[in-house]
């Protein structure tokens, strides 16, 4: 039986429009497993599947994404593998509300402010078969959407891969198979290239030095427990406390509470102000950004009780300008009460593995 459902969301900020390959939306039939028939394959020990991962760019590192299959006869399915969701949601030609662009389902991640009800969508359970390499599971279930609005009409791909902590859906099915319960994300600038999502293993080749492992103390999200939180290596009574913060590959900013935001800000520049237009982004003159010194540490503690840190470089801090505003660049940091967490703007620069299995998050400075 299939259910619609009516979902308010928050996507990624993007601050210019340039031209995209632009995905069509596929065509699916649903349909369900026959009394009796196996699903998928016999046991035995796989080995780990490397999916290519393009960048969506426009101006700065937004999103990756690869392709995965759905269906029978299998058509690929263009997504973002987000480690902030669990389902796999994505367009198809059923949605008469979506353009040719791709489309995806976000639970409450992201930078972009909701205004008006500007991102809302519906979806709806469906059954088919899901390939990630050359394994095929069937009879899996995912939501396909069938409207939406046009905030989406962007996105350079068709849909999103939940890659939560706990596996579930494809990821669950390789891990039956004999997968090792772990995944591995090689995310590079646009400039690197050569992106890669490792299902089932780590590449020791892609990350200089070792390995440091930290608890995953979330339940369901990606979640480490931060000390402090260092800018241009000076900290505050604010930023000098623990902090459990979210790992979303799915994002590209960082989003924190108001008070830590400003906080944060304070010691970059006084220049920097909330920008009115989009509640919860900063901005500052453009014509300033770049002389800024913007080197964020967030200090987490390893399997042994030493400390590490996370380091977001200056780089960072210049999102680009505004739409609605050429001349007012948007910062990196976003307030957004309530959660705390870090993307793309991170995770670029380090090899990291997310040990379902284990509960821990891996990183290693990034190879390139």
């Amino acid at each position: 039986m299939l259910s619609a459902i009516a979902v308010g969301l928050l996507a990624f900020a993007a601050s210019e429009t340039v031209a995209t390959p632009q995905p069509q939306p596929i065509a699916l039939q649903s349909r369900p497993t026959p009394k009796g028939h196996a699903t998928g394959i016999r046991r035995r020990a796989l080995s780990a599947i490397g999916v290519p991962l393009e960048d969506f760019f426009l101006g700065t590192d937004l999103q990756w994404f690869g392709n995965i299959s759905v269906g029978t006869p299998p058509q690929d399915v263009s997504v973002v593998f987000d480690t902030g969701s669990s389902s796999l949601e994505f367009a198809t030609d059923e949605c008469t509300s979506c353009t040719q662009t791709g489309k995806f389902l976000r639970n409450r991640r992201g930078v972009d402010p909701v205004v008006n009800n500007d991102y809302v969508l519906t979806v709806k359970q469906a059954t088919d078969s899901v390939t990630v390499g050359n394994i095929t599971a069937k009879n899996l279930s995912f939501f396909t959407i069938t409207k939406q609005t046009p905030k989406f009409n962007l996105d350079p791909f068709l849909g999103i891969q939940g890659m939560g902590s706990s596996a579930e859906g494809i990821f669950a099915f390789l891990v039956n198979q004999g997968l090792p319960s772990l995944f591995s994300m090689f995310l590079t600038p646009n400039a690197v290239g050569n992106a890669e999502l490792l299902i089932g293993g780590i590449d020791n080749t892609k990350f200089k030095g070792n390995l440091v492992y930290t608890e995953n103390t979330g339940s369901g999200d990606w979640e480490a427990t931060a000390s402090r939180i260092s800018v241009n290596g000076k900290t505050s009574s604010v930023l000098n406390k623990r902090l459990n913060i979210v790992f979303d590959s799915g994002t590209s900013n960082i989003l924190f509470s108001t008070s830590i935001a400003n906080a944060m800000y304070a010691l970059i520049s006084p220049n920097i102000k909330p920008f009115a237009a989009e509640p919860g982004a900063y901005g500052i003159p453009c014509s300033q950004i770049g002389g800024l010194p913007a080197v964020i540490d967030l200090t987490f503690t390893d399997l042994n009780g030493t400390p590490f840190n996370l380091t977001i470089p200056s780089s960072e801090l210049n999102v680009g300008p505004f739409d609605s505003d050429p001349s007012t660049c948007q910062t990196l940091i976003n307030a957004f009460d309530g959660l705390d967490l870090v993307g793309g703007s991170v995770l670029k620069h380090y090899y990291s593995v997310w040990d379902i299995g284990n509960q821990r998050l891996g990183f290693a400075p990034n190879g390139f």
